[in-house]
């Protein structure tokens, strides 16, 4: 008998029929010899609505009392999810994360799992239930508090707990077929990938490609789990990312496995820091004690005719809520860091080109760059890895630019891409 741990969207509960349609296909997975633990998100805009309820009565919503208020969404679903099931005469059993055995660091809004101990959950499966568990949640032990695990946070609850369990598999349901070349929402033509190695995934996930978040991803390579991304609503197969190194292995390399965008990050250029040994860890510094991650960096070779007025500009991108919070901050220590000025923008994308078989392949870069020359695509930074080159770009330019990225390395296919649901929030 083997274990399977299904995680199911927003999308995929977004409402009555959608859940009676997931709890027919989970009965169906335990029906064919299978124990089954399914993870839920909240239904539908749920989360995003419990926000926008939270900041019209609180102009800045205390964490602990946010985190209350959120999880509540997962918790409408995995019990109406369960109620579903019952009544198509199957045994189910719902569970909050807590009462699953997620045990997470005390940080609200962005808690990361330090433990999971799911006995009940290991009993409810022992006993013939369907075991559904609330994702995106957990507890802390220290505080006694309910804390959330941030935006994708059920794809990491669902990828504990497979790890957790032992499980033979972690299927991740949304509404697309699987893992394309590129978001079908942008490129109609992008093709579905059979199988993804892990690392290609987790660069992908970084890069801004949403259909995994990129801690689930890294909890699957760490814990070696195997995922199977599909959809909800058919019966293809998906796609397998295989964590396994030796499964991973005797997979044939593509030297480019997709194409991912990023319309999340803002840019900051500090003009005229002073080039000395300590200046740019100084501003990182501040950076970091404000909160933000930095993504990518460039600084420029210094001016000035001496040493003793040479200076550099450096550029960084970070995420757009970051923004305000980080600008602020440096410029409360302007005179410490001793910068002349600052530029921010808002109006850029990050176009990234991802595969394995890159470490062993030459002429990638000449590829994308010859064909942003050919669309007119201005590139601003760049950025590179092992498997993943990535630039920036104009806002405006990101779609045209992954368009034409794609179809220069031959990734589109001959049929359109299917997206059964979603709603874009």
């Amino acid at each position: 008998m083997a274990l399977i741990v299904q995680k199911y969207g927003g999308s995929s509960v977004g409402d009555a029929d959608k859940i009676k349609h997931v709890a027919r296909r989970i009965i169906e997975t335990q029906a064919a010899g299978n124990q089954v633990c399914v993870v839920v998100s909240a239904m539908g805009d749920t989360t995003d609505e419990l926000m926008d309820l939270a900041n019209q009565v609180a102009s800045r919503p205390e964490g602990r009392e946010l985190d209350m208020l959120l999880t509540a969404g997962e918790r409408i679903s995995m019990a109406l999810v369960s109620m579903a099931i019952n009544d198509l005469g199957a045994k189910s059993l719902s569970f909050t994360g807590s009462q699953a055995g997620i045990i997470t660091d005390e940080v609200h809004g962005n808690a990361r799992i330090a433990e999971v101990t799911p006995d009940r959950v290991a009993e409810a499966l022992a006993a013939g239930n369907i075991a559904i568990v609330a994702g995106f949640q957990g507890f802390n032990r220290d505080s006694k508090d309910i804390t959330t695990l941030g935006r994708g946070g059920s794809d990491t609850t669902a990828v504990a707990l497979a790890a957790a369990l032992n499980a033979d598999v972690c299927e991740i349901y949304s509404d697309v077929d699987g893992i394309y070349t590129a978001d079908p929402r942008i490129i109609p033509t992008a093709r579905k990938l059979d199988v993804i190695d892990v690392e290609s995934m987790l660069e992908l996930a970084a890069a801004g490609a949403k259909i995994l978040h990129i801690r689930a991803v890294e909890f699957a390579r760490r814990h070696k789990v195997n995922l199977v991304v599909r959809s909800t609503f058919s019966t293809d197969p998906g796609t397998v990312v295989i964590s396994d190194e030796n499964g991973a292995k005797q997979m044939e390399e593509s030297i480019v496995s997709g194409v991912a965008t990023d319309k999340s990050q803002a840019k900051i250029t500090v003009i005229g820091i002073p080039d000395v040994p300590g200046k740019a860890a100084a501003v990182f510094t501040t950076v970091a004690e404000a909160g933000a991650n930095i993504d990518m960096i460039v600084q420029n070779t210094p001016t000035g005719s001496d040493v003793t007025d040479s200076v550099s500009d450096i550029t960084f991108t970070l995420p757009k809520g970051d923004l305000k919070l980080v600008l602020d901050a440096l410029a409360q220590n302007k005179d410490v860091l001793g910068y002349r000025e600052l530029e921010s923008d808002e109006q850029i994308g990050k176009l990234s080109v991802v595969g394995a078989g890159m470490r062993t392949h030459s002429g990638v870069s000449a590829i994308l760059f010859r064909a942003l020359a050919e669309s007119g695509i201005n590139v601003e930074m760049i950025s590179t890895s092992e498997i993943r080159i990535s630039v920036i770009t104009s806002l405006e330019q990101i779609d045209d630019a992954a368009r034409a990225v794609h179809k220069a390395f031959d990734l589109d296919s001959d049929s359109l891409a299917t997206v059964y649901a979603g709603t874009g929030r």
